[in-house]
């Protein structure tokens, strides 16, 4: 029988309904004084509580498809990279990631939270803990910023990069990004492979209001998530970082609620992320325990609720220019159903790209088979983007700046400089940048 099959689950519960009857019917002879009587009651209030866990575990499991197989369970697990299937059908090859090329950087070491070597650069890149603040929102969302190493490179000192938005899943947080998928670690290689081209990747999670799950929802009267993650962040990136301005140059990505919270974002704003991948991720969102009333209440709140099913999106809607790639399995994973529907109803101008396993459950051991060609997919979606912040002439005494350039603004940055407008890095806190979105207008 199947770890997810029904009649294990069936089987087990009669097992510990069996052992529940069986006990309230011999406890009075267990009740007896002496060595036996003691023993047989410890057994049978151990074959009791344990075959009540496992029904509970395999109901739990069943709802959540935490493990999909019994390999899965005893960690045989596969772990080959999984492979892109195209709209036309192809199938694009995906090389093995090689170890070696994280290396210790000299006496410093390796962080002990994103596996990159410490100091201000490295061969892989660098990796910065942040916190986004948002003027529209008044979120403050924690997160890491990677920085490839061509950020630090002379020769692409007044280069803007593209930027993807890494969304974890809920409960889970940035962490898990950075030690159980590695996304800094692979973007890394991927880099130094040839087979990325140079990202800026923000990794943060999906709520703003924890220990609620906002899902990427502005909320009636409450926190403004889908805001936060399409006008505060990118606001605040900009204003920090040489990051690409261009939608072209903006993807989001993610697992589990991140994925759910990346194809949201990108259908539903394709001028601020043109590109979305979703791994685990679902097409639809709805109130539980952990999210409360997201949508209010009554004939808006429907309505409200509607708009975010993409399915309903896409087929009562124009379809958005963007491009999206889903991944799920064929079998553990429950959202295989809506994931071939999703690619079914795509239509232009939007195409749909997938990652579809035999089989893999919703846990890390499967995203982890999927995140390097997820990586490398994205990357081919975004666009370098070609605005470099060229110098301009100093603003000479007497004359008036161009509109909208405080003298002196605009001219060259020093080697790996943030532009000038970047908020200043708190004293003391020498991996840690405060940053800060803009002032909105109007």
């Amino acid at each position: 029988m199947g770890l997810t099959s029904q009649s294990l689950e069936i089987t087990v519960i009669v097992l510990a309904l069996a052992c529940v009857a069986a006990t309230v019917w011999a406890w009075p002879r267990l009740a007896r004084d002496g060595v036996r009587p003691v023993l047989g009651r410890l057994g049978a209030i151990v074959a009791t509580q344990l075959s009540i866990v496992c029904a509970l575990a395999l109901a739990v499991n069943s709802s959540f498809e935490f493990y999909g197989s019994w390999d899965e369970l005893l960690g045989n697990n596969e772990e080959a990279p999984a492979s892109v299937s195209q709209n036309g059908g192809t199938y694009a090859s995906v090389g093995n990631i090689k170890g070696g090329l994280i290396q210790p950087a000299g006496p410093q070491g390796l962080d002990r939270v994103t596996g990159l070597p410490k100091g201000p650069a490295s061969k892989v890149g660098k990796v910065e803990s942040v916190r986004i603040i948002g003027r529209r929102t008044r979120a403050i969302n924690p997160g890491f910023v990677y920085l490839p190493p061509q950020y630090f490179q002379q020769q692409f000192h007044r280069q803007r990069f593209p930027v993807m938005v890494v969304i974890s899943g809920y409960p889970g947080g940035i962490m898990n990004l950075a030690q159980h998928l590695q996304v800094p670690q692979h973007a890394g290689q991927l880099i130094a492979q040839g087979r990325m081209q140079p990202t800026v990747i923000v990794m943060v999670r999906p709520t703003i209001a924890p220990p609620r799950d906002t899902e990427c929802v502005d909320v009636p009267g409450g926190p403004k998530a889908e805001t936060f993650f399409t006008k505060d962040l990118p606001d605040a990136m900009k204003s920090a970082y040489r990051v690409g301005h261009d939608p072209s140059a903006w993807g989001a990505f993610g697992y589990s609620s991140g994925g759910s919270c990346s194809l949201q974002l990108a259908m539903r704003n394709p001028k601020v992320y043109t590109s979305a991948v979703s791994l685990s991720g679902d097409y639809s969102i709805k109130d539980d325990l952990t999210t409360g009333s997201l949508f209010g209440a009554g004939i808006e709140g429907a309505k409200r609720q509607r708009e975010h099913d993409l399915l309903w999106r896409l087929k009562h809607l124009p379809a958005p220019q963007i491009s999206a790639l889903v991944a799920s399995s064929r079998k553990g994973e429950q959202d295989y159903g809506e994931t071939m529907k999703f690619i079914h109803a795509a239509k232009p101008p939007m195409t749909v790209d997938s990652i579809i396993l035999p089989h893999g459950s919703h846990q890390f051991a499967t995203w982890r088979r999927e995140v390097v060609s997820a990586l490398e997919w994205q990357s081919q979606q975004l666009t370098f983007p070609q605005d470099t912040e060229a110098p301009k002439p100093p603003h000479k005494p007497g004359t008036v700046p161009p509109k909208g350039q405080a003298p002196g603004q605009g001219q060259a940055q020093g080697k790996g400089a943030a532009p000038s407008n970047a908020p200043v890095s708190t004293p003391g806190a020498a991996e840690r940048r405060r940053v800060e979105a803009e002032q909105p207008r109007g």
